[in-house]
């Protein structure tokens, strides 16, 4: 898995100022976005900011779409021959993975996507975009 994009997602009190902090002071790039998450492209790789309002530790999990997906998580997108190849291998070794899902199907920002429980309790995406011109397409 060399050379690919680190996917980070935090949750955030308020997506207009961090929308501000990133693209206006650190002059980022606005991705794809929503009125509840937004995506952006930091050096190449994506941070996707979910709205959650005040926050701790405790709020585990945000829904998107019909998925519910955990809110503290971090991964890398990767090709899909790669991505089948890890999913198969990893849910062979009976690991907490979650059953495939495609986001965003027959739209911009199409992937694949699933998630493995690391030994300390993190949530890891592997995400392979169908078009990967499209990982921070609006």
């Amino acid at each position: 898995m060399k050379n690919a994009e680190f996917h980070l997602a935090l949750p955030c009190e308020d997506l207009e100022k961090t929308k501000d902090f990133y693209i206006n002071k650190l002059d980022a790039e606005l991705g794809r976005s929503t009125d509840n998450w937004l995506d952006v492209n930091l050096c190449g790789n994506q941070i996707t900011f979910t709205k959650t309002g005040d926050f701790s530790f405790d709020f585990k999990n945000y829904r998107l779409n019909n998925q519910i997906l955990p809110s503290f998580h971090f991964g890398v997108i990767i090709d899909v021959e790669t991505w089948g190849k890890l999913y198969s291998r990893l849910f062979s070794m009976d690991l907490e993975v979650t059953t495939e899902v495609t986001f965003f199907e027959n739209k911009v920002g199409e992937h694949l996507s699933f998630f493995v429980k690391d030994p300390n309790g993190y949530m890891v995406e592997f995400k392979s975009f169908k078009d990967h011109r499209e990982i921070f397409n609006i």
